[in-house]
């Protein structure tokens, strides 16, 4: 029986099997969209990853493009920091700005309270259609460590511990509002992105995520009640264990070469869903056939039970191309129905 996007991720999420493997990202970068759909439009230095790039109408029409199963609503909390223009317009966080406790009144974010925020978001979320809509926000940890810059946010949590969770707290108290409004538009997924490690170790020791992040994350948790996916670049299987015990549905994006995605489905598929992790490298300077060859590999091991949602290593960036992506895509349909034929 076939389901609608919205059903077939939702399953799931819940670790049953639907009638394919999802394909979602969380985001997708504008420049790229444009290849995909031959859009003519300047490109415009100005993407970051705190403000929603799509109308619902245009997030439709590249999940449509693409055989995409959600479309996704971006609203994070402004960070701090200097940004750096890249390529096709995207722009990247460079030194943060928050260097004392005399910079913390700089800090400046939207009233949480304030309905107008959230105008936008109940637009998208009602003209979803058949599609998952998902909410992606931040929880608090990254946006403290990018606004603070990794070196004074090292040296504050050693030397200066009230500084660093004055701005920890600011976020997060933020977060929580967020959160509660959000879960109330009408999205079907919660989407949370702190990333939080290396390639090959967290940022900070288990001791520190116990006392400094954990405790903000179940302020969180307390008001999530869609199904809740964190992601975090790098290696977080130091801290599986404790963010599988908030009660969320799923982790992404089991980064490649930091995380093996087939270890945290042995290990937790019992409890999550498993989203990940095709190349980014591989979708910008690889071949078509070795997009397929991967989606293939990853649906055979990783989706027998249910449980799986094929997403790229992170987002969609604009480097990537346009023919590997479609080649994901595609994939996902040809190697994904259920029951299994790879």
């Amino acid at each position: 029986m076939s389901m609608t996007s919205r059903e077939r991720v939702l399953t799931a999420l819940r670790r049953g099997v639907p009638d394919r493997v999802p394909y979602c990202e969380l985001g997708v970068d504008r420049a790229l969209a444009k290849k995909v759909l031959g859009w003519k439009e300047e490109t415009k230095v100005g993407y970051d990853r705190e403000t929603n790039q799509f109308t619902v109408t245009e997030a439709k029409e590249l999940a449509a493009a693409l055989h995409k199963d959600n479309i996704a609503f971006v609203l994070r909390a402004p960070v701090y920091a200097q940004k750096v223009a890249g390529q096709d317009g995207r722009l990247f966080y460079g030194e943060g700005m928050i260097k004392t406790e005399a910079d913390v009144d700089m800090i400046q974010l939207p009233n949480p309270e304030d309905d107008a925020l959230y105008v936008e978001a109940a637009e998208f979320a009602a003209n979803k259609e058949d599609f998952a809509a998902w909410f992606v926000t931040r929880a608090g940890i990254f946006p403290t460590m990018l606004s603070m810059g990794l070196e004074t946010f090292s040296i504050a949590l050693y030397e200066n511990r009230p500084f660093l969770e004055r701005v920890l707290d600011i976020y997060t108290d933020w977060a929580v509002a967020v959160t509660r409004r959000a879960c109330q538009l009408g999205f079907d997924v919660y989407a949370s992105t702190d990333d939080m490690a290396f390639k090959s170790a967290p940022f900070f020791s288990p001791k520190v995520f116990h006392e400094l992040v954990l405790p903000r994350y179940w302020r969180v948790a307390a008001e999530v009640t869609l199904p809740w996916v964190i992601h975090s670049d790098g290696n977080i299987m130091p801290f599986m264990d404790d963010l599988v015990s908030l009660g969320i549905a799923g982790v992404h994006p089991n980064e490649k070469g930091a995380m093996e995605p087939r270890v945290t489905k042995a290990k937790y598929g019992d409890r999550i869903c498993v989203l990940g992790n095709v190349d980014l490298n591989l979708l910008g300077m690889g071949m078509p056939e070795q997009v397929n060859q991967e989606v293939r590999a990853l649906i055979h091991d990783l989706a027998p039970g249910g449980g799986y949602i094929v997403t790229s290593g992170n987002s969609l960036a604009s480097y990537c191309d346009p023919a590997n992506v479609r080649a994901m895509a595609e994939a996902v349909q040809k190697y994904g129905r259920y029951p299994l034929q790879v």
